[in-house]
């Protein structure tokens, strides 16, 4: 009877300290619009975006650049997804026009998740046609 009570012990202690382990982990890009490394993509596209390997916090992205003549000129508030796994970025792009554009970097790390871990840097590159 002892030996119950002990295990049961031990294993309510194991399931309270496992649902208290903070989210540590910094969330990735999935996928982007356009795809990175695209070539002739439509320059009357106005909307780019930007998906997450998780739910993100609202109201919170650095759309960055290294090179500000590579940035598109934006339309509008970036905007997420009611999941909040996507964000958009309203851009009007420009034919024959080479972006080059950051989610996050080591300076503007504002793409969080819900935890407030600051998503991979990652670099999106495309060229319209």
């Amino acid at each position: 009877m002892k030996i119950k009570m002990v295990a049961g012990l031990i294993l309510g202690v194991v399931l309270f300290l496992s649902g208290c382990s903070k989210d540590s982990t910094a969330p990735k890009v999935t996928a982007t619009f356009p795809e990175n490394g695209a070539q002739n993509v439509d320059p009357q596209t106005t909307e780019i975006w930007v998906k997450f390997s998780e739910p993100m916090m609202d109201n919170s992205w650095s759309w960055s650049f290294r090179d500000k003549s590579k940035f598109p000129e934006t339309s509008g508030n970036p905007h997420y997804t009611d999941d909040n796994t996507k964000n958009f970025l309203p851009v009007q792009l420009k034919p024959n026009q080479e972006y080059d554009i950051w989610i996050n970097t080591d300076k503007f790390a504002n793409f969080k998740d819900k935890a407030g871990n600051s998503a991979v840097p990652y670099e999106l590159k495309f060229t319209t046609k």
